[in-house]
């Protein structure tokens, strides 16, 4: 949503495109009265909503009619007039809209016209974010970015109200969408920032610009773009290229790559982590795993606000704080001391922070328990790549009863993906799983590498649809009842489909 106190004419200045009111109306005319709202249009006119889906529109809408590789969405303006909303941002004239799609031209009710839609919403984005004196956490990595977000979201929730980032909006899309979302009531905003290629950062971070930084760890992943871990490293710290003149950083201080970045900015960065190290902020100690269920932990937090030289800061003692993290594996304890290090750095005190963190729940997709009848589903279907995997791995081997792994390909490995494919098949078999099922082009190597490994029990399937017939034909056999099922693979493969008919 944008704040009401944006107007077209605003939105118009932003993105340098040229407000067109019908009926003579123009920049800087009088406006129009549109039938279908009963409003009358002028350049002062505020937009209460900004988006790209023609079927979420409502009255005060602000439409964007983009240009997509499947999808012209300039052929639903019609439509998004007719659900209310006040204003459409278009890279086509009418007259070109009604030759290619049949909307009359004279139907049209106020528009900016534009030279490229998507380029105009970041730029709308950008100037709207620099209206705003709320504290933006931005936050990436290669693994680990969506739960640290919700652990983040969940602590800072405690003493304000927090906007994050929502699904997959964590791209030069989804990144300017989500700042449009932000209203009056709005006290902090959390938003995730995922990339596959050099400069695309530097793009988020000049809309967002935040006030804390947080990098979770440098995996392989986007190697295609960014061929080793020292090209992600440097891609993923473009963040810092447009970060607030006061702004904080939080890394991860377990990763070799991170801990290579002391200062940025001319000022020390907080380090963050599992097990004691001095030069960490915040660190968890004495992990007992609770299986499926979670893990107690012990946080080790400095008595400062992160306000203080590190000298100083050196200087402080511990806090101690048994927290309670309810999202299973070492990994998400990780995840809540990461945002134990950024509710330090915005001021929550001991008790909203252990608070915080034992409040957040997964989301679907990401390490998301399911009870069932027949299955306790690991639903982590959203993305893959060789660290996540393993993670996973090792949280369905906390399972107490017979381990399932359905393993799908993983995209963007560059020319080492065969080879980490088998790797990471190699892991799961080694690491005594009862049935590794591997599905796709790419998972071949992975269940190559399963066999090779030992694995107790291989099958392979060269397609989803391989896997669903079989499932069909003989589920017992396949999956037998009272099974734990890890389900993953990258988001491309569309195993949400496997969640929903095991569901079933």
């Amino acid at each position: 949503m944008i704040m009401k106190n944006m107007s077209l004419y605003q939105v118009a200045a932003a993105c340098g495109g040229e407000l067109v009111l019908p009926c003579g109306g123009n920049g800087l005319g009088s406006g129009v009265f549109d039938d279908a709202t009963g409003v009358s249009i002028t350049p002062d006119t505020e937009v209460t909503s900004a988006l790209l889906d023609s079927r979420k529109v409502e009255e005060g809408a602000l439409f964007f009619a983009t240009l997509g590789e499947r999808v012209d969405g300039h052929r639903f303006i019609g439509s998004a007039y007719e659900k209310g909303a006040y204003c459409v941002v278009t890279q086509k004239t009418p007259v070109q809209v009604e030759a290619e799609h049949g909307i009359a031209a004279d139907t049209w009710g106020a528009y900016i016209l534009v030279e490229d839609t998507l380029t105009a919403l970041k730029e709308i984005a950008a100037y709207y974010r620099s209206t705003l004196s709320i504290p933006f956490v931005g936050i990436t990595g290669s693994v680990g970015k969506t739960s640290t977000k919700e652990f983040i979201a969940g602590v800072l929730s405690e003493k304000y109200r927090v906007l994050k980032t929502e699904g997959n909006y964590n791209n030069e899309i989804g990144v300017p969408l989500t700042i449009l979302r932000i209203r009056e009531e709005h006290q902090a905003a959390v938003v995730e920032m995922g990339i596959s290629e050099f400069g695309e950062m530097s793009r988020l971070a000049k809309i967002v610009r935040p006030n804390v930084c947080v990098i979770t760890n440098i995996g392989q992943c986007h190697l295609e773009n960014l061929k080793t871990r020292d090209g992600i490293l440097k891609a993923k710290s473009e963040i810092f290229d447009y970060m607030a003149e006061e702004g904080m950083v939080c890394l991860n201080g377990d990763d070799d790559k991170l801990r290579t970045v002391t200062q940025v900015n001319g000022k020390p960065v907080h380090f963050f982590g599992l097990g004691e190290d001095p030069a960490k902020d915040v660190y968890a100690t004495d992990v007992v795993s609770k299986g499926l269920f979670g893990s107690e932990a012990v946080l080790h937090m400095t008595a400062g606000d992160g306000g203080c030289d590190k000298a100083t800061a050196e200087k402080l003692p511990y806090i101690q704080l048994p927290i309670q993290v309810t999202l299973p594996g070492a990994h998400m304890v990780a995840n809540a001391a990461a945002a134990a290090s950024v509710g330090r750095l915005l001021g929550l005190s001991q008790e909203q922070i252990v608070e915080g963190i034992r409040k957040v729940e997964p989301v679907s997709g990401r390490s998301h328990l399911i009870s069932l009848a027949k299955y306790t589903l690991i639903d982590d279907c959203y993305n893959a790549n060789p660290v996540s995997m393993r993670a996973a791995i090792d949280l369905l081997n906390m399972a107490d009863n017979q381990k399932i792994a359905i393993l799908g390909d993983m995209f963007e490995l560059g020319e080492d993906s065969d080879n980490m494919h088998r790797q990471t098949g190699a892991y799961a078999g080694a690491a005594g799983i009862d049935r590794i099922i591997c599905i796709g082009e790419n998972a071949r190597y992975m269940y190559e590498g399963a066999c090779e490994a030992g694995g107790k029990e291989c099958v392979y399937f060269a397609t989803k649809s391989d896997f669903l017939e079989a499932y069909k034909l003989e589920q017992e056999e396949l999956l037998p009842a009272d099974s734990t099922v890890l389900i993953k693979a990258s988001h491309g493969m569309a195993f949400a489909e496997i969640v929903k008919v095991l569901e079933q």
